[in-house]
Formats: structure tokens, sequence, C-alpha cells
């Protein structure tokens, strides 16, 4: 290999880093802006008196229903989760949204007024769980008979 040919190789091998790296650049500033965006809901949601109002009331009605409700932060999102179902708070840059999720699909979103009592999105996830808990129990009553008539 000549020394031109080599140095025509380096050159292209350097266009080709630079313009991944430029690429790579705008990615960061993308996820860089998006974060900044959203920064002043995430705090607002992490240190609210909604969201502690939100964690006790549901925890509580978990509890009245028998339900275990975990309660996770994952970097900005609260997520709640019951019987295989989730919601998620997530902060977006035009507010908090609410996202309901069952088997990994989401199923709805509504925007989460931090001015107003959690009551409502609690009364909304709820009715879903006793749902829930109704099928699950079918579901362990049907095996139980199944196990029944084997054993007969």
């Amino acid at each position: 290999m000549s020394f031109l040919d080599n140095l025509e190789n380096n050159l292209k091998a350097l266009e080709g880093r630079e313009q991944g790296g430029l690429e790579d650049q705008k990615s960061r500033d993308v996820v860089r802006n998006r974060a900044l965006a959203v920064a002043p809901w995430a705090e607002r949601l992490k240190h609210a008196e909604w969201t502690k109002t939100l964690l006790t009331d549901v925890t509580r009605a978990g509890y009245l229903r028998r339900t275990k409700v975990a309660l996770i932060w994952i970097g900005t999102t609260l997520r709640l989760e019951a019987r295989g179902h989730k919601l998620e708070l997530r902060p977006t840059p035009n507010g908090i949204t609410a996202v309901f999720i069952h088997q990994g699909e989401e199923s709805r979103a509504v925007l989460v007024d931090l001015d107003t009592p959690p009551t409502g999105l609690i009364n909304v996830w709820m009715p879903i769980l006793d749902e829930q808990k109704k099928l699950d129990d079918e579901n362990a009553a049907r095996l139980l008979a199944a196990g029944e008539m084997e054993l007969a």
C-alpha cells in the first residue's frame, strides 16, 4: 500500500468518525434538553404534598382491598404497582402524566393536576384492581376445584 493510499484511508476513517460524533452530540443534546424541560415537574412531583397524600391514600385503599401496592421511584417516574397493573406518574415538559399500564401495554394516559386531591386518580385505578382481584379469585377457585377433582 502506498503512502497516498494509506493517507486516503485515514482521511476516510476520520470523516466517518466525525459524522458519528456529530450525531452522538445531537442525541446527547436532545436528551439533555428534555431533561431540563422535565426537571421542574420532576422536582415538584418528588416533593409535593400531593405525592405524599397519594402514597398514603393509595396504600390505605390497597390495604382495605387486601392488595399490596408497591411504590417505586424509577429516575423521575413514580410507579405504583399492584396485581399486574401499573400506574406511572411521568413528568413531561407539559406537566405530569398518569399512565395506566397492564401487561406492558399503556391503556390510558391522563394529565395530573397537583393542585387537586389525588382521590380522583385513586378512584379511577382502584376499580381496575378490584376487577383484577375478582378475576384472580375466580381463577384460584377454578384451579382449586380442578385440583380437588384430580384428588378424588
